[in-house]
């Protein structure tokens, strides 16, 4: 049967009606995970048409996945932090959405003071487990959408829930159901899509669900959760593992529009950030991050890292405030109590820390030099040196006009007399056995003794 796509505009075969494959055994794709050795990636050398979304966004689970793996946030908290993803996402709310837990008296409680906030974004969703005591929870709270999970690989479907795929399906459904009857957006999860056969049961399944949303006069969302992190983006990628060839698939075999599709990544293999742009290039509407890319095992997208992919890919921030992310970042540290690794970009102590000298000195000559952007501008970060064995002169001058706020007129260099008694101390230093890089306080102390507090009073 031949039909216009309404989505390419070009004649195609619309015979391909995946149909539920109900198996006796597990499929677990051996060949490509063999448990006692690293997955392997293969290629089938098919591609499919790269299109992104006319509209994209960021959907957070900070306060869902990304609590599963620290200790659980106070309300008080989780206010603030929510406030700060507010401030992030801007008045255009790009940070679209973020969900909460609802099982305990404290969870509840957060989510009622974040709606008493009245902030439009991002919208306050859930995540429940499949109960009619759950869902009227949630439509008590006055929440329109809640997530669900709907294991799809067999690793779940016959190790963990001992089903079959019709068992597993008839359930998923009828949990869906509910949701319609008490009027509120399911937003069904692919829990480790990325292991799961996807015509015979991914596709099938939620073609049930596009029809059962049609009769509903409800939408659903359907969020792609790469669980294990083992999407991979590269094109010409076989399935289950292609990033692409989930998402098109989705659209072109489900019908499902860009705006109900959401990628969910974890970062056991280092891809979480190239597999989530990787989905809202090939037509995912939107990536479902955490703050600091704090989540199970290795962790959720950061999402910090998406927001600088979103300016990347679209040209503009779009209202959003990107100094927020170091706002985010010390609370956490101060507040919360979270130690964030130096290294980590953006928000990490180091990020934009250089120790060598030569880098030093071009940070003196050219902040652009050795700077990946206008950090102080956009992060309100400075770039900053370490004084260490290796800083030279102008790591020196730099990291003194930089921690004292010099002015143009009154900054030192590489020639300045305090900069080069104080690299002579400094030598002197590691001369005699030193081996930690100096501390602000050192550092000031001695250079308030060279200078006779003259720097001090600027």
């Amino acid at each position: 049967m031949l039909e216009i796509s309404k989505k390419t505009n070009l004649l195609e075969q619309k015979s391909y009606r995946y149909s539920l494959q109900d198996v006796a055994q597990p499929q677990l794709y051996r060949d490509v995970y063999p448990y006692d050795g690293v997955p392997k990636i293969p290629f089938n050398h098919r591609r499919v048409p790269m299109g992104m979304p006319e509209e994209i966004f960021i959907t957070d689970t900070s306060f869902r996945d990304g609590q599963q793996s620290v200790e659980p946030y106070t309300p008080d908290q989780i206010v603030e932090l929510y406030k700060l993803l507010s401030k992030l996402g801007g008045p255009k709310g790009i940070i679209r959405q973020t969900e909460f837990f609802v099982y305990s008296p404290k969870d509840r409680e957060a989510i009622r003071r974040c709606q008493d906030l009245g902030l439009e974004f991002p919208e306050i969703t859930t995540w429940i487990r499949a109960t009619k005591e759950d869902f009227r929870l949630v439509k008590d709270l006055g929440i329109k959408e809640t997530g669900i999970l709907v294991s799809a690989s067999d690793y779940h479907i016959f190790k963990k829930l001992g089903m079959t795929r019709s068992q597993a399906m008839q359930q998923y459904l009828s949990t869906v159901a509910m949701a319609f009857e008490a009027g509120i957006r399911p937003r069904c999860h692919l829990e480790d899509v990325t292991r799961a056969d996807f015509y015979g049961f991914v596709v099938p399944f939620v073609n049930e669900l596009e029809r059962m949303s049609q009769e509903a006069g409800i939408p659903v969302k359907i969020r792609i959760c790469d669980t294990m992190g083992y999407g991979v983006p590269f094109t010409e990628v076989a399935l289950p593992r292609s990033v692409p060839g989930i998402v098109y698939g989705l659209q072109h075999y489900s019908d499902v529009p860009s705006a109900m599709l959401e990628w969910h990544g974890h970062n056991d293999f280092y891809k979480a950030v190239a597999n989530a742009s990787t989905a809202w290039l090939y037509g995912c509407g939107a990536v479902n991050c955490s703050m600091l890319g704090i989540g199970e095992r290795t962790g959720n997208i950061p999402l910090e890292a998406m927001v600088m992919e979103y300016a990347s890919l679209r040209g503009t921030l779009d209202g959003m405030d990107p100094t927020v992310i170091t706002e985010i970042a010390r609370y956490f540290q101060k507040e919360i109590g979270y130690q964030i690794p130096d290294n980590t970009p953006f928000v990490g102590r180091n990020f934009n820390m250089t120790r060598a000298g030569i880098h030093a000195d071009g940070l003196l000559k050219d902040e652009e030099i050795y700077s990946i952007f206008n950090t102080k501008k956009l992060l309100n970060r400075p770039a900053t040196v370490m004084i260490g064995k290796s800083s030279g002169l102008a790591g020196i001058a730099y990291w003194i006009n930089e921690n004292y706020q010099l002015s143009p007129s009154q900054a030192v260099h590489k020639n300045t007399p305090l900069v080069q008694e104080l690299k002579q101390w400094i030598d002197k230093e590691y001369e005699d056995g030193r081996q930690t890089s100096l501390s602000v306080s050192e550092l000031e102390e001695k250079i308030e003794q060279l200078s006779g507090g003259a720097l001090a009073r600027l």
